[in-house]
C-alpha cells in the first residue's frame, strides 16, 4: 500500500468519523428537542388542569383567574370541562373570564358576549381582555353597528392593536358628533400612527 494510498485511506476515514459524528449530533439534538416538547406539553397541561380544578373554589377571584390562566394557555383540551362551568357560573366577572378562556380556546362566538361587554360595568375588564388580540381584524365586523360605550371601547382596543388597515378604518370616527366617539377615535389615530412610525425611527438614529 502506497504512502498516497495510505493518506487517502486516513482523510477518507476521517471525514466518515466527522460525518458519523455530526450525524449523531444531529439526531441526539432532535430527540432532545422533541424530549424538552413533550415536557413542556405534559406541563401546560398539569398546569391548565390545576386551573380547572380551581374554578370550583368558593372566592370568586380565584375562579376569575384560574380562567384566565386557562384563557393563557388556550387549554383547548379543557374546553368542553370549561363550557360545563360557563353555564353554572353566577358571577359575571367570573363569566367573563370564562367567555375569554372559551374564544382563546376556540369558540369564536364568545368575541359577541366581550363586546357586549362595553356596554356593562365589565367594560375594562373586557378591554384588559381585547387588547391582548394578535389583530384587530376579529373585531372589525362590530365596528357599523357599534355605537356610545361599545364603539369607544373598540377604538380604545383599536388604539393598542391596530395597524395601517384599522387606520382606514376609523377615520370616518374622527369627526363622529358624539365627542367620546370623536375623542377615541382621534387617540386610536394618534396611537396606531405612533406604533407604526417607531420602527423607522428607530432606523434612521
Amino acid at each position: 500500500m502506497t504512502r498516497n494510498y495510505k493518506l487517502t485511506f486516513r482523510i477518507g476515514i476521517n471525514a466518515l468519523v466527522c460525518i458519523f459524528a455530526l450525524a449523531s449530533f444531529a439526531f441526539a439534538a432532535k430527540t432532545l428537542n422533541l424530549i424538552q416538547d413533550d415536557q413542556g406539553n405534559e406541563a401546560r397541561k398539569e398546569t391548565a388542569s390545576a386551573a380547572v380544578r380551581q374554578l370550583t373554589d368558593r372566592d370568586p377571584l380565584v375562579r376569575q383567574r384560574a380562567a384566565e390562566e386557562l384563557a393563557r394557555l388556550a387549554a383547548v383540551e379543557q374546553r368542553k370541562v370549561v363550557e360545563g362551568y360557563r353555564l353554572q357560573e353566577k358571577n359575571r366577572r367570573v363569566n367573563l373570564a370564562l367567555d375569554w378562556a372559551l374564544y382563546r380556546m376556540g369558540k369564536a362566538e364568545r368575541l359577541f358576549a366581550l363586546v357586549r361587554a362595553f356596554e356593562s360595568s365589565g367594560s375594562e375588564q373586557a378591554r384588559s381582555y381585547l387588547v391582548q388580540l394578535e389583530s384587530s381584524e376579529p373585531l372589525y365586523m362590530f365596528l357599523e353597528s357599534a355605537k356610545g360605550r361599545t364603539l369607544v371601547g373598540l377604538l380604545e382596543v383599536f388604539a393598542r392593536t391596530g395597524d395601517e388597515d384599522t387606520l382606514r378604518r376609523i377615520k370616518s370616527y374622527t369627526g363622529s358628533s358624539d365627542p367620546k366617539v370623536a375623542e377615541a377615535a382621534r387617540f386610536a389615530e394618534r396611537e396606531i400612527s405612533r406604533r407604526l412610525a417607531a420602527p423607522s425611527n428607530a432606523a434612521s438614529s
